[in-house]
């Protein structure tokens, strides 16, 4: 059968850099640091003491304050970033047939405060259960994808992927896929996600997997650099709208630019690291361009990974260099996360939106916090060092990759008829 063809026709965003689409655009191509001391709770005793968290969130101005308390803040976000992107793709059309609209979206640890919340104050009880009646239904992490359907009454397909920081972009992939096999017409996608807590940061610092850089957290995330130290918790959502063409077409929508292609593979390797060589990051990246049936030299930028680790910032960076070739440094390469911190499951949502503006744009978001060389890193390889670089892109890959050795990319292209 002929695969459709598959559009972006509309985007949301809540992220460390601001509350809106816009607004996260802006302060991309800016190099604004989204690291601040955490407000959400007291860190003073904790080895990082900082974040990306979303400025300013009040609840209320988004909920009524009974709804609010049904929700975990990782779906307030998911639902906050999909009715920017439903209004923006117009989706509120009475015509629009709603049996054929899917919500498909990515967390990797769902209700995260939820679950400490109502665990702590079963210890300090006299263990008695006293449990909230919307405990289970706010932890769950597909209830995101439900409070979603449920509000716009999208009745397609509807779950939430769960693979560790790949979650987001495996649910653009399964969306791609239900759209070009003609099972729907249009999927609401993305991912969302809320671990500044507690126990997100004392559970990522168990690991050793943060940045302990204190006394400057907004130059803590420093992907590529040589004193880079680990990541940054970030947090928020994106929601993409993705369309089959000849319906989107049709109706006169919007159209942002085109995903072509997706890929998957593992690193089958370690449970937290990554593959020191970056097999599985050349694998997934592989298995993306042919899927989207292009070469490696039709590809003018990626959005890495990066996350600004010792061992992943190298395994990616050879791994761009195995399956691109002397193309590699031609290439626009950055990392986001220098800026947004690591939104964990919600990662590939806003770095696709990210991906998909510079193609819009022209213009290609820079890694920030560049201070120091690392020799371990080609100096032939265009890292967008410090400051955003005008460059017609006409084609984007994505990467994000998850604990568990789990990868996917994603490529989208400047539309054209």
């Amino acid at each position: 059968m002929e695969l459709k063809r598959v559009v972006v026709t509309g985007l949301g965003a809540l992220t460390p850099l601001g509350k809106t689409v816009s607004e996260y655009w802006d302060g991309l191509v800016n190099g604004v640091s989204g690291a601040a001391p955490i407000t959400r709770f007291d860190a003073s005793k904790f080895k990082t003491q900082f974040a990306c968290e979303v400025k300013g969130y009040d609840p209320e101005q988004y909920f009524e304050r009974k709804e609010a308390r049904k929700m975990d803040l990782f779906t307030q976000f998911a639902v906050i970033v999909a009715d920017q992107a439903v209004q923006d793709a117009n989706l509120l059309d009475e015509s629009l047939d709603k049996d054929r609209i899917g919500v498909i979206w990515g967390s990797g640890i769902g209700g995260l405060r939820t679950f400490q919340e109502e665990c702590v104050n079963f210890a300090n009880g006299d263990g008695t259960p006293r449990f909230n009646p919307f405990f289970i239904p706010k932890m769950i992490a597909d209830i995101s994808a439900g409070h979603i359907s449920i509000k716009y009454g999208f009745r397609g397909p509807n779950f939430v992927t769960v693979s560790a920081c790949a979650s987001a972009t495996n649910a653009l992939i399964d969306s791609f896929n239900y759209i070009r096999l003609g099972m729907v017409d249009i999927v609401v996608s993305g991912g969302s996600e809320a671990a500044v807590t507690e126990a997100g940061v004392g559970g990522f610092n168990a690991l050793k997997a943060l940045s302990e850089r204190n006394d400057s957290p907004e130059t803590a995330s420093r992907p590529f650099d040589k004193d880079r130290d680990g990541f940054v918790l970030g947090e928020g959502a994106a929601a993409i709208v993705l369309e089959e063409y000849e319906h989107a077409k049709a109706r006169g929508a919007k159209i942002y630019a085109e995903i072509i292609g997706g890929g998957m593979s593992a690193d089958a390797y370690h449970i937290t690291a990554p593959h020191p060589e970056g097999l599985g990051a050349r694998n997934v990246m592989q298995n993306a361009l042919k899927d989207a049936g292009i070469k490696p030299e039709d590809v003018d930028y990626i959005n890495v990974h990066g996350t600004s680790t010792p061992l992943g910032d190298v395994g990616e960076a050879k791994a761009i260099e195995h399956v691109f070739g002397d193309h590699a440094y031609n290439l626009n390469i950055s990392s986001t996360k220098s800026m947004t911190g690591h939104l964990l499951g919600a990662a590939g949502a806003i770095e696709a939106v990210a991906s998909i503006l510079a193609i819009q744009n022209g213009i290609i978001p820079p890694t920030i916090n560049h201070l120091t060389d690392d020799e371990q890193f080609n100096p032939k390889l265009n890292f967008t060092f410090n400051k955003a670089q005008e460059r017609e892109v006409n084609i984007a890959l994505s990467n994000t990759f998850g604990f568990g050795g789990h990868n996917t990319s994603v490529i989208f292209k400047k539309f054209s008829e």
